[in-house]
């Protein structure tokens, strides 16, 4: 399926998004901050803004922010939790499609797990038009890393993936999260329009139940995309597996690797 499918599909599970996924680590936000140097109340641009998962933390500073978001369903739902604040804007548009108003530019440009979905003959050369002199484009994302004693589910379960025909494309595992390349900081070297200033990997874990796993998958466009029949056969591999254990939870470890570059 091709990428402009594919991230249309996140707009169909837009009420189970925010609570889904997990929140970003503080030390990214703390970072973010340092290596810009921006201070309340700037004016921040989000591509990608969902239901305002990493909007919240930025308009509790104070910042200003103006938040592009393409599904119309997620973008009613980041009003919703954004409502309290003034100074946040949600506008509902591709971020390739959406233009400010005129003579307006923008301190901080960032994507939180939304970067990869916007078009690379675009993106980098739409951003750098629309940041201020001095300004700075961040972006990170939300990825499973498999670091040294991760649980064995995961490697359990790759025989039902298999079984349904979606098992792990190369060796498993996978190299943990510090020997895994990034291509991010390349990306925005060769663009011309940014030089990194910093990057930085998060790494972190969480406990599901079968449950709340399962409602953390039906928020992967793979899965929302995935055929119903093989859907549910992978859904009841992940209870029959979590089922044999005491507590019937999992542990699942996120990475963020965290990239910012500042306008040339």
């Amino acid at each position: 399926m091709s990428r402009e499918r594919l991230r249309s599909t996140f707009d169909t599970v837009a009420s189970l998004y925010q609570k889904a996924r997990p929140d970003y680590p503080a030390d990214l936000y703390s970072d973010l901050l340092a290596i810009s140097g921006i201070k309340p109340p700037a004016h921040l641009l989000e591509v990608g803004c969902g239901p305002g998962k990493a909007t919240l933390p930025l308009a509790r500073m104070g910042f200003r922010i103006t938040a592009v978001e393409l599904g119309d369903a997620l973008a009613a739902e980041a009003r919703h939790h954004l409502a309290e604040f003034n100074d946040v804007s949600v506008i509902t548009s591709s971020f390739e499609g959406w233009e400010p108003p005129t003579g307006v530019f923008f301190d901080l440009v960032y994507a939180a797990t939304a970067w990869k979905w916007v078009d690379p003959a675009v993106k980098y050369a739409k951003a750098a038009a629309l940041l201020a002199e001095g300004g700075h484009l961040a972006v990170w994302n939300a990825d499973h890393p498999l670091p040294a004693g991760f649980d064995p589910f995961f490697t359990e379960i790759q025989k039902v993936y298999e079984e349904i025909g979606e098992g792990h494309d190369g060796p498993w595992p996978p190299p943990p999260p510090e020997d895994q390349p990034d291509p991010t900081a390349a990306e925005f070297d060769a663009s011309g329009h940014f030089t990194v200033v910093g990057t930085r990997l998060y790494v972190w874990a969480l406990r599901y139940t079968a449950d709340e796993y399962i409602a953390l998958l039906d928020t992967f466009s793979g899965h929302i995309a995935m055929e119903p029949a093989k859907r549910q056969h992978l859904y009841q591999g992940i209870r029959r597996l979590l089922a044999t254990r005491r507590d019937g939870q999992l542990t699942r470890h996120w990475s963020a690797a965290f990239t910012i570059g500042r306008r040339l």
